[in-house]
């Protein structure tokens, strides 16, 4: 499987910068504030989505490199700002191992973080002084918001069509892997079939990158995930594996019975039964439809240390297991 040290090697240096824009976020604020700060903005995430940015930004001649840095901590803040929202409604103790905000100092306290690191992600990108990447910006923001409002409002609704829910993850999660590749672009100064390739590798990435998801929740191993297989399923959130299952391998109804119970044991048994058909195996199908459009829409641009590693995040995507 390729590493993401080896992903990242063309824009290591941007990274750097990057990291150390991402630790100015916790400075300037009041003590109890900047050790909540400190705890959630170094926890070991991936940095995928800063790294689709500062990658996405090498498309085009010379140009100001700090504005791709400014916006792939942007990116990255806000980010981090829907997990500590996320943590905090789903009453979560944990996120890859470590104590959520909500776990450690109160849920009154985490959303309030929350608040802030959006609003400090907001800062961070009006630091560009690009109205357009500033407008895509706000627009994700409510991009996201409307898709974890959406999850909330269409739970235990077993009978949504496909398109319902790739509109669902495109908003909660494909919008700012959109955004984090156009942007990157935009302000390398690239020319509008380029702003327009990373967009459509951005919105292809990130379906796919949600669509694995939902597929860990089925088959995930709950130490390396972090939370109890099945637990979409069981708080009511209809991801593909479920749909695909019912569409295919439901002739008799018992995936539907279960579901339709709605109570906790009879959806446990929902997701050994999803795991028992091949509805992991066709999601991953689907995943990958999305994974070669993403590497398909890179097609037009010469051989590049940043092409491949944009190509080189398709398979690790794909590949990950939590």
């Amino acid at each position: 499987m390729i590493t993401t040290s080896e992903i990242y090697a063309p824009i290591q240096e941007g990274l750097a910068k990057f990291e150390e824009q991402l630790r100015k976020a916790a400075e300037g604020s009041n003590l109890s504030l900047e050790s909540c700060l400190d705890h959630i903005l170094h926890s070991t995430g991936k940095r995928v989505r800063p790294a689709i940015t500062l990658l996405a930004s090498k498309f085009a001649g010379k140009h100001d490199e700090n504005l791709p840095i400014l916006m792939a901590s942007a990116v990255e803040l806000l980010h981090i700002a829907t997990l500590i929202h996320d943590d905090t409604v789903d009453k979560s103790d944990t996120r890859r191992g470590q104590a959520t905000i909500s776990s450690l100092f109160g849920q009154d306290v985490a959303m309030l973080v929350g608040d802030y690191v959006f609003a400090k992600s907001a800062t961070v990108v009006c630091d560009t002084n690009n109205v357009r990447v500033i407008r895509l910006f706000a627009e994700t923001i409510m991009a996201l918001a409307t898709g974890e409002l959406r999850e909330i409002w269409e739970a235990n609704d077993w009978e949504q069509p496909r398109e319902k829910y790739f509109s669902r993850i495109f908003d909660k999660t494909g919008s700012l892997f959109c955004t984090a590749a156009e942007s990157g672009a935009l302000l390398s100064g690239a020319p509008g079939t380029t702003v327009q390739a990373m967009k459509e590798y951005g919105y292809n990435i990130g379906m796919a990158f949600q669509i694995v998801d939902d597929i860990i929740d089925f088959e995930g191993d709950p130490t390396e995930v972090g939370k109890p297989v099945g637990g979409d399923l069981i708080k009511g959130t209809f991801t593909l594996p479920a749909m695909i299952a019912l569409e295919r391998y439901d002739s008799q109804s018992t995936l539907k019975t279960l579901m339709d119970a709605k109570d906790e044991a009879s959806l446990k048994k929902a997701v050994e039964y999803i795991r028992s058909t091949q509805a992991i195996q066709a999601s991953y199908d689907v995943a990958r439809d999305f994974q070669k459009k993403a590497i398909d829409s890179l097609t037009p641009f010469p051989d590049s240390p940043a092409k491949r590693s944009l190509k080189g995040i398709a398979e690790y995507i794909l590949e990950r297991r939590k």
